[in-house]
């Protein structure tokens, strides 16, 4: 199992969520700040097994905002190994 986290513009975080859970990914999102992006932020929370995980990043970069220039950053995504999963 994996966890993805991706941190994204604010903007982009409806049609990503959308996007994700319309293709049967969970997806919690917290609200964030930090230096990343320097911007407003939502990071995401994606648990997936692992061969979805090339699945759900494919659908996080469709569905992010176009980078107005080339120094911009459209995201940060983080892939972690899970090494224990508790549902209760």
């Amino acid at each position: 199992m994996k966890m993805i986290i991706a941190i994204l513009h604010d903007v982009d975080n409806d049609p990503v969520s959308h996007a994700l859970t319309s293709a049967n990914f969970r997806v919690t999102t917290i609200a964030s700040t930090g230096g990343f992006l320097r911007h407003g932020q939502t990071t995401l929370l994606i648990g997936t097994e692992d061969d979805q995980v090339e699945s759900a990043l494919k659908i996080i970069k469709q569905n992010c905002s176009l980078a107005t220039d080339s120094e911009q950053k459209r995201g940060i995504i983080f892939v972690l190994k899970v090494d224990q999963y508790v549902h209760f």
